[in-house]
């Protein structure tokens, strides 16, 4: 494989993590050296936004090419570890997108479970002034209801996709209100076709946005 081309998230600062610090600029090759190893040495990126999502440091979405060495990582392969990783479109900070997908994607579940109004509400509306409650309400359920059957089977895979989905600050304003939905989202069965959904879902929200062609990085 001589390039990957995928999806790339950063944080707000626009640089290099891990003590590296060198800045981000569109056009721009980042090369390191050493041997490549996946999530402990090179270059990362992932083929799918959806699979970049869950390593997500940050909200910032770069388009990116791996060359050199490229190493796979997974099964199925959901990221790459590269020698050298090129930026050629995006810088753009997508948090209001995230917390767009959050709900829509509890909202996608919120049937597996007997949500609080005020939890429905908050992930119809995004009203920011309802989220504390949202949280509060969403935690008091979770204390009260058992899980049943059907929640201990959905657990495992849910559980995985709803901590992979909200990565760190990428989810914030969302995560709260959203994780007890999201931890009933998928039965193993349904898990792959659910993160080709969300894949798309969440490319359609990024296509629909003029920030995504207009804007840059500093």
């Amino acid at each position: 494989m001589k390039q990957v081309k995928g999806w790339w998230f950063g944080t707000t600062d626009r640089k290099l993590l891990n003590d590296d610090n060198r800045k981000i600029v569109i056009g721009k090759t980042h090369k390191v050296k050493g041997e490549i190893i996946p999530c402990k040495h090179g270059l990362h990126l992932s083929k799918r936004i959806i699979d970049a999502l869950k390593y997500a440091p940050g909200p910032v979405i770069y388009r990116v090419v791996g060359s050199g060495t490229i190493v796979p990582h997974g099964n199925p392969i959901d990221k790459y570890a590269c020698s050298e990783r090129t930026y050629f479109a995006g810088g753009i900070d997508i948090s209001d997108i995230l917390r767009l997908f959050a709900r829509r994607c509890a909202l996608d579940v919120i049937h597996l479970w007997k949500a609080p109004d005020v939890v429905v509400q908050y992930l119809k509306t995004g009203d920011e002034s309802l989220r504390a409650a949202a949280r509060d309400a969403a935690r008091d359920a979770a204390r009260d209801v058992a899980w049943d059957a059907a929640r201990d089977a959905a657990w495992d895979a849910a559980r995985d996709a709803a901590r992979d989905a909200a990565r760190d600050a990428a989810w914030d304003a969302a995560w709260d209100a959203a994780r007890d939905a999201a931890w009933a989202a998928a039965r193993d069965a349904a898990r792959n076709a659910a993160w080709d959904e969300q894949d798309k879902l969440l490319l359609s929200y990024l296509d629909g946005t003029k920030e995504t062609t207009n804007d840059r990085p500093e």
